[in-house]
């Protein structure tokens, strides 16, 4: 598949600029060949995992390797890794579908990712050729099962915090591994663990610690809330001999592994979410359809058409920005050569924000949809003899995992600065420029002829407000902004929701483009829904932000600014929702992405 470069999309651009559509990846854009491959991926996880689901749930663990080796042989462990190493060698987007599909079973898709993704691309980023040849070829299989082994004790969010020791023996063949590692996903049946230590107590770096290795301790199986079927335990190590030839990277620049790896996680992990959320809609449509009450379905009570309309709008919206980021991502990536890794890392740097904004939306938009289809169950959703119990508890750990929704709140912005402040990102000057405007910016004008015309304008003065409001927080704060967590998080959550609103229009532009305006009559209602619902957020939490940063007369006149800005006037989202709501009763699934 041929992706044009495009390297003028800078990351966290579309804060300040406008992205052009064709190189908006959509799932309506997807070639034969990932459509193959979402279908192939789809159908080994309907006629392979599901079939096992009380199996894998109990921890059959020789069945989950089984399943794993299955994948293997389709192909699906190995999208990632260079076809030099006897992977496929294929794009994001196509890893994006796989991770997807895959996430419609939470236990196996935490195995299947602990595996395929964070345990295997370190190697493939930062391998040597030769650790490259030992692993790739055995991972690309699930001959050898592999597992990230980061979080410690006393560090979890900070992880480089970690205490975990590495000393080089005497005679220079082994690093000496002491200290502990928790909540290592697959350590049950894992052959290699990528482990991170500090040398010398201080140079945070990364090895490859085989299971075999003396000195390696594996704890009991947790007992966790969620994700049962899958195998979580502690790693002690006690003077732990590694091979010095296991080192992975460069001394000392471990958290460049650590925090490379995690982009990817977080928007594979986004992808996960919105696979099992089409599962949960699923369910919950066919049973309001099924279930009778006071004579009717229960699909026909307004307040029941509200969280079905919700929940696909959501995903709808979560599944715009996994693919519009992944291909963002791919190209980028165009026109770098495979064994270019420095280069390859850095492209999909460029993206971090997005990663972190894909990975806090969607992991609650699940919440948001596992809880309602919970609802519509009622009591029977609160049965573990219905499928849906099972989607909520397993849908908790998301928000965790990856560093927590907190974390990555903190940390959209601390990069948006760090950009700024870097001159990577003319930001500045766009603050500047919506402040110096200020009132007396002319409003812009809506054309009849576009049907989106009016969320456009609003996602317009959204950007506006956004510059305008972190411009207070950064005159008022300085330097010290990133200790007002409450502020910050007002802005990143700001940040998020226009990232959102934009990727559901672009999308939306893209099938009006392709489809004509009644092709599209349900994404329209979706997105015009959604951007009214953000807008409303977005001038709360503006004012959330303001209210910390100004009082007295200052504050009141930020918040006439503000609320000038995002003025608009609503449209009928009730409705909206009711042919949103019918279209997922009649198709009794997500009715959106088609």
């Amino acid at each position: 598949m041929t992706v044009t470069p495009h390297p003028s999309l800078k990351g966290a651009s579309f804060l300040i600029e406008d992205h052009p559509a064709e190189v908006t990846v959509t799932p309506e854009d997807f070639t034969e060949e990932q459509q193959m491959i979402a279908r192939t991926t789809e159908e080994f996880m309907e006629k392979e995992v599901f079939p096992h689901s009380e199996e894998i749930e109990h921890q059959n663990f020789e069945l989950t390797i089984e399943l794993l080796r299955r994948a293997g042989q389709l192909g699906l462990l190995s999208v990632e890794i260079p076809e030099t190493y006897g992977g496929m060698g294929l794009d994001k987007v196509s890893a994006m579908i796989v991770s997807e599909k895959i996430g419609m079973h939470s236990s196996f898709s935490v195995t299947f990712g602990g595996h395929s993704g964070i345990g295997t691309a370190p190697i493939v980023m930062f391998g040597t050729p030769e650790q490259k040849q030992k692993y790739l070829p055995k991972l690309a299989t699930a001959e050898m099962i592999s597992a990230y082994a980061l979080t410690e004790p006393e560090a979890g969010s900070d992880a480089l915090a970690g205490k975990t020791r590495a000393d080089l023996s005497p005679d220079g063949r082994h690093y000496v591994l002491n200290g502990s590692k928790m909540w290592i996903t697959n350590a049950g049946f894992a052959d290699i663990f990528v482990t991170f230590a500090k040398i010398g107590g201080e140079k945070f770096s990364a090895f490859i610690v085989p299971r075999t290795t003396p000195g390696l301790i594996i704890g009991n199986e947790e007992k966790k809330m969620g994700i049962k079927g899958s195998s979580t335990r502690a790693l002690t190590f006690d003077n732990a001999l590694v091979p010095a030839e296991n080192l992975l990277g460069e001394i000392g620049k471990g958290h460049k592994i650590a925090f490379n790896v995690l982009n990817l996680g977080r928007l594979k992990l986004a992808a996960g979410c919105v696979g099992v959320g089409k599962l949960a809609l699923r369910d919950a449509a066919q049973y309001a359809r099924q279930r009778h009450q006071f004579g009717r379905p229960i699909s026909d009570f307004g307040l029941i058409k509200h969280k079905l309309a919700e929940m696909a709008i959501r995903l709808w919206i979560a599944e715009s920005m996994v693919y519009r980021t992944a291909g963002l991502i791919d190209h980028a990536l165009a026109g770098i050569a495979s064994d270019d890794q420095l280069q390859r890392m850095k492209a999909v740097e460029e993206y971090a924000i997005e990663c972190a904004i894909n990975k806090v939306m969607a992991s609650e938009f699940l919440h948001y949809v596992v809880d309602e289809a919970v609802q519509i169950f009622g009591g029977n959703g609160y049965s573990q003899e219905y499928p849906v119990e099972r989607y909520y508890r397993d849908a908790r750990i998301n928000r965790i995992f990856e560093g927590t929704n907190e974390i990555n709140r903190l940390l959209i912005t601390e990069m948006l600065a760090r950009r700024a402040q870097s001159g990577h990102l003319p930001l500045r000057e766009a603050v500047r420029r919506v402040a110096t405007e200020g009132e007396s910016a002319a409003p812009l004008s809506v054309s009849d002829e576009d049907p989106l015309a009016a969320e456009k304008l609003m996602l317009t003065q959204a950007k506006k407000a956004l510059l305008f409001v972190a411009g207070v927080a950064l005159e008022r704060y300085a330097a010290g902004l990133a200790e007002e967590q409450e502020v910050v998080g007002a802005l990143s959550d700001m940040i998020m929701e226009i990232f959102a609103i934009e990727s559901g229009l672009m999308r939306a532009g893209k099938i009006i483009a392709r489809r004509g305006h009644d092709a599209a009559q349900l994404q329209i209602a979706g997105i015009r829904t959604y951007t009214t619902q953000a807008l409303m957020k977005v001038e709360m939490l503006a004012e959330i932000a303001l209210t910390a940063c100004s009082e007295g007369s200052e504050l009141s006149r930020h918040l006439t600014t503000v609320r000038r800005l995002l003025r608009y006037v609503p449209p009928d989202t009730v409705a909206a929702r009711r042919r949103l709501a019918h279209a997922v009763v009649e198709a009794g699934r997500y009715p959106l992405g088609e």
